[in-house]
């Protein structure tokens, strides 16, 4: 399973003969994809053309897609980017396709090879592209120990080639997209071939294939479900924090709620629409006219003034809430936070601490993230409420059932077993 190597793009072409033990090579710049950049597919007849090719095409197949995170409301995808073996790269606008459930046709029974994975299946799920199996590069590069697991970190360390980040935080949804960014969209996709098989060798060389292949397994899974919905998003408020009281809180949720209902409205992102920190203030100094709010900070746009109306009227609406319908603290779905259990239950606090001790310690053994071992939340929600009978196989259906994978319950069950216990 291999893909041609990508033409170097310098000024002088390096040499290639070995360097001198330990010498380090300078890393080559890739400007340009081996193929050149193709023009977005936006027609059906050219994209029954490019099916036709990645049906004959052979092997794995590398996935990207673009967003336009930041700017708009949606996370949908503006962009398509494969690349397969004997077929090339093409780059798919969706806009006109709505789902592609031909092209899925094709390349669902091929293995998937994503950067970063969770972040672009929703918007492929969305498109009906679902992978029935997939190796996730950056994931991979993780359970391998590599501290920094970008792509363009990556192929440089792995490969030696050096990629050019400017557009990762462009706004994809524009038209026409600049040539420039389908180079850079063409080039995501351009390593993935072979980065695959290099982290592949390495996972294997650690013994941690299987590993690999349960995290894979686990993504392909919960392709299709659907995005968690929090209760109350408006607490996600950055700054929130600051507020005191149930009438300020108040606030921050009626402007919360019209800034959301005119980005939905608007696609776009809210915090275009209005600043978290334009929320906080307002709800903070709870302005009753228009010339006390627009002398608040974030509120001095075009835009924003505008919409004055709006954040006056949301305002108002909070202050004649009566008393009963305030925000009040809501029920908790776990464990307090970490930084509370001292006070509130003193065992529990000792026990998470060894867990975390034990769990920090294996994954220094294993060379990967404590995260990629075990997740945090499965530890704090173990050591608050413990199984009655601390026996590995009852902390393994714990661990289990809060969604750990078989290498995961295997390696940390012995230890997190005798860490929860109350030390004689």
């Amino acid at each position: 399973m291999t893909d041609e190597p990508p033409a170097r793009r310098r000024d002088e072409e390096p040499d290639d003969s070995p360097g001198k033990p330990g010498e380090k090579t300078e890393p080559v710049l890739l400007t340009a994809p081996q193929d050149g950049t193709p023009e977005p597919i936006a027609d059906r007849a050219e994209l029954a053309r490019a099916i036709e090719r990645f049906a004959q095409g052979t092997g794995p197949v590398a996935v990207d897609a673009e967003r336009a995170s930041g700017y708009r409301y949606t996370h949908r995808a503006y962009l398509v980017q494969l690349r397969r073996a004997g077929a090339g790269t093409v780059l798919i606008d969706p806009l006109p396709f709505g789902q592609l459930p031909e092209l899925d046709e094709v390349i669902s029974p091929a293995e998937w090879i994503l950067h970063a994975a969770s972040q672009d299946l929703p918007c492929l799920t969305e498109l009906g592209l679902r992978p029935t199996r997939l190796f996730d590069t950056e994931l991979a590069a993780r359970l391998c120990g590599f501290e920094r697991v970008g792509l363009a970190a990556l192929t440089e360390s792995l490969l030696g080639y050096t990629l050019e980040k400017h557009h990762s935080a462009a706004d994809w949804s524009t038209r026409p997209l600049p040539s420039s960014w389908l180079t850079y969209a063409a080039l995501d996709v351009e390593l993935l071939l072979q980065l695959r098989d290099t982290l592949a060798e390495e996972l294997a060389r650690q013994g941690k294939t299987d590993w690999a292949a349960q995290e894979f397994a686990a993504l392909v899974a919960s392709a299709g479900d659907p995005p968690r919905v929090r209760a109350d998003p408006w607490r996600r408020t950055s700054g929130i924090h600051r507020v005191r009281g149930a009438r300020a809180l108040a606030r921050v949720r009626a402007l919360w709620t019209a800034r959301d209902e005119i980005a939905q409205r608007r696609d776009a992102s809210p915090g275009r629409v209005l600043a978290d920190a334009a929320i906080i203030a307002a709800a903070e100094a709870d302005p009753k006219d228009e010339r006390s709010l627009l002398a608040l900070a974030g509120f001095g746009g075009r835009s924003v003034r505008r919409l004055a109306p709006t954040w006056l009227g949301a305002l108002s609406d909070a202050r004649a809430l009566p008393d009963k319908e305030l925000p009040t603290t809501p029920p908790s779905e776990g464990p307090p936070p970490p930084h509370r259990w001292a006070e509130r239950d003193p065992v529990a606090a000792a026990r998470l601490a060894r867990c975390r001790e034990l769990v920090t310690g294996l994954a220094a053994t294993h060379l990967l993230p404590p995260e990629n071992l075990i997740t945090p939340d499965s530890v704090r929600r173990l050591a608050w409420s413990p199984p009655e009978e601390l026996t590995e196989d009852a902390v393994a259906a714990v661990l289990s059932g809060y969604g750990a994978r078989q290498w995961q319950v295997a390696l940390v069950s012995p230890g997190l077993t005798k860490a929860l216990r109350t030390p004689q």
